[in-house]
C-alpha cells in the first residue's frame, strides 16, 4: 500500500482526537476508534453534541 494512505489516516485520527476533546470526550479513545473507523468516526463525532462539563452541575 501507498504510505501516503497511512499518513492521511493517522492525520484524520489526530484531528478526530482534537475534535473529541473539544466536545468534552476522551481524545485517546476517539483516536483509537478513528484508527479503526476513519471517516465514519468523524461523522459520528460531528453528529453528537457536546457533553456538559463536570463542574457545570
Amino acid at each position: 500500500m501507498d504510505e501516503g494512505y497511512f499518513v492521511g489516516w493517522g492525520t484524520l485520527s489526530l484531528i478526530n482526537a482534537g475534535l473529541a476533546q473539544g466536545k468534552n470526550r476522551s481524545g485517546m479513545n476517539w483516536f483509537l476508534i478513528s484508527l479503526l473507523l476513519g471517516p465514519i468516526a468523524t461523522l459520528i463525532l460531528l453528529t453528537y453534541g457536546k457533553l456538559p462539563n463536570s463542574d457545570d452541575s
